[in-house]
């Protein structure tokens, strides 16, 4: 475990017009000219720490955000694998917040890690028979769900020995991830059928099945409004609010410009921030009760940006797609409070 120097702001960029965000550069350990493979990331709000799971240089990044200190936690397994007839260093990829522990999935050995969260010092592991995706906690259950879209199944954990409790089976390739605790419901989408399920956190059974038609490329991420029981739906160029209290209705959507894989979600706000890789720019969205999205602000980032977390002054750290190259997290904040 390595610590790496506080990073100082590189190049503000000004926003659209009318929109307060300033983005800036946030340089990552470790890189090299391949570049850093990352894919979820996550935010403790326990400790005001940004989790990147820094794929390629088998390492976890950890961010104060109070102070733009970063950590290193190094160790973690890698291996090669060739991926439209290239090679690539594959290793950890996703974090998600548990109770006292961030978990770490890698998928280069099919391995989710729990690491301390003030400590950063790793705990219990367990090796699943294929490989991890994205993580979700579920803190009513003490478990952790894990989407293995490779054999169309979701494996849930024990949160503490990290054992496997159950596999769920499907017909498509689960993608996406978000935790209803007031609904007792876990939801994931089938990205290659263009379909979202909502699966009983107990019984483990789909209990309902709903179609945003996002289109050929399917839904991607997900997140969820409890109070308001809204489930927000990436689709690859928009972002669709459905009606998860009663019968998953589309009530609305924004345009975002395209790659959006997976969104995130600020309640107390009612904002949504959806990162678009291709089109380089970040969407934020306002939502009101009746699931309306309204765009408020679309930030010029750069190609490749996605898959941000918000942290509680509104900044948004956005990971980076394999291309193009790219040794950073790239940091959208607002200007004014």
């Amino acid at each position: 475990m390595l610590a790496a120097s506080a990073a100082a702001p590189v190049d503000p960029t000004p926003a659209a017009a009318g929109a307060a965000y300033a983005v800036r550069s946030l340089p990552l350990p470790g890189a090299n000219d391949d570049g850093i493979f990352m894919d979820y990331i996550a935010f403790d709000p326990h400790t005001g720490f940004v989790w990147a799971p820094a794929g390629n240089t088998g390492a976890v990044d950890v961010v104060d955000t109070a102070t733009g200190k970063v950590t290193q936690i190094s160790g973690f397994p890698t291996t090669e694998v060739e991926v439209r007839g290239r090679k690539r260093t594959i290793g950890p990829s996703s974090a998600t917040v548990g109770d006292g522990v961030v978990y770490v999935g890698n998928r280069a050995d099919s391995t989710v890690c729990a690491v301390d969260a003030r400590s950063l010092v790793r705990g219990a592991c367990g090796r699943l028979d294929s490989m991890p995706d994205g993580l979700a906690y579920v803190a009513p259950t003490r478990e952790l769900w894990v989407t293995t879209p490779r054999d169309k199944s979701v494996r849930i954990l024990d949160g503490a020995t990290l054992s496997q409790k159950a596999k769920l089976g499907f017909d498509g390739q689960p993608e996406g991830f978000a935790v209803d605790a007031a609904r007792g419901r876990f939801y994931t989408n089938l990205e290659d059928k263009d379909r979202t399920l909502a699966i009983d956190l107990k019984s483990h059974q789909t209990v309902a099945t709903w179609n945003p038609k996002c289109g050929e490329e399917g839904p991607h991420g997900l997140r969820i409004d409890e109070k308001g029981g809204l489930l927000f739906v990436a689709c690859s160029a928009r972002t669709e609010a459905l009606d998860a209290g009663h019968d998953g209705a589309v009530l609305s959507s924004v345009d975002t410009g395209d790659g959006v894989d997976d969104l995130d979600y600020a309640p107390a706000r009612h904002l949504l921030y959806v990162g678009a890789a291709r089109a380089g720019k970040l969407t934020v969205a306002r939502v009101d009760g009746r699931g309306k999205l309204t765009v408020v602000a679309q930030v010029p980032t750069r190609e490749g940006a996605r898959n941000g977390v918000v942290v509680k002054d509104g900044t948004v750290y956005l990971a980076h797609a394999s291309t193009p190259k790219s040794n950073d997290l790239l940091v959208v904040s607002p200007t004014t409070k």
